[in-house]
């Protein structure tokens, strides 16, 4: 792969009959270059959990990924209500999805550490009332 690869999507907010879209492409184009399968793997479980988040906590939001020889980049960007403790945010089972996301099967209070147990790197950038933004980097 010569230059990179960029792509970007729309997240939907509050749609969870779209959520996934964007990472099932990604994905797809990942195995079309013929990564690696734990690399895909990574970076589609990263970047899954990240773009349902959008679409749950902040009403959605943007993806883009960027691929390149040496990485994936996965950004997620919304404009939702932020991470207020992003530290008890990443532990397992901690969660402030509503109810009725529960009931669907969402919402376990595993998409953070989900994240980082997959990411090589992950940055989050969270304020209260600004947004929040999810960058997450698998290396090839």
């Amino acid at each position: 792969m010569s230059k990179s690869i960029q792509l970007h999507f729309e997240l939907p907010g509050n749609d969870l009959a779209l959520a996934g879209e964007a990472s099932s492409k990604v994905k797809k184009t990942l195995n079309q270059l013929g990564l690696k399968p734990a690399v895909v793997k990574k970076t589609a479980v990263a970047m899954y959990e990240a773009e349902i988040n959008a679409i749950i906590h902040a009403g959605g939001g943007t993806l883009a990924a960027t691929i390149d020889q040496e990485k994936v980049v996965v950004v997620v960007r919304d404009q939702g209500p932020g991470i207020a403790d992003l530290e008890l945010a990443m532990q397992e089972g901690y969660s402030t999805a509503p109810e009725k996301i529960r009931e669907m099967g969402f919402g376990a209070g595993m998409g953070l550490p989900n994240m980082k147990r997959h990411a090589d790197l992950l940055e989050i950038e969270s304020a209260v009332g600004q947004g929040t933004v999810v960058t997450i980097i698998v290396y090839l």
